[in-house]
């Protein structure tokens, strides 16, 4: 059975406290019943779960943001407004049921 490559996201992206930042997931093989998620993981801790949406805007009250789908899905962005020096985390984002 053969792997498919799932998502695909920036391997880092760095901003100044205070100043929005938009951290982007792409998903091209997406299926219709998935949720796409989304985590963080603070260093020295296990991951967090932020959001899960199917489609549109929804928004993240844990960390000031916006989790926003594309129209066709393919691809999602994780806006985080006002980040200051705890948000700093690998953040990643994951496709299921």
């Amino acid at each position: 059975s053969s792997v498919r490559t799932q998502v695909h996201q920036e391997s880092s992206l760095e901003t100044t406290e205070g100043s929005s930042i938009n951290i982007s997931c792409s998903h091209p093989k997406i299926q219709n019943t998935e949720f796409i998620s989304w985590y963080r993981q603070l260093p020295g801790r296990g991951p967090e779960f932020l959001v899960r949406a199917l489609k549109g805007l929804k928004d993240v009250p844990a960390i000031a943001g916006q989790l926003s789908v594309s129209a066709d899905r393919r691809s999602s962005s994780l806006c985080l407004r006002r980040p200051w020096r705890g948000d700093a985390a690998v953040y990643y984002c994951a496709l299921g049921p």
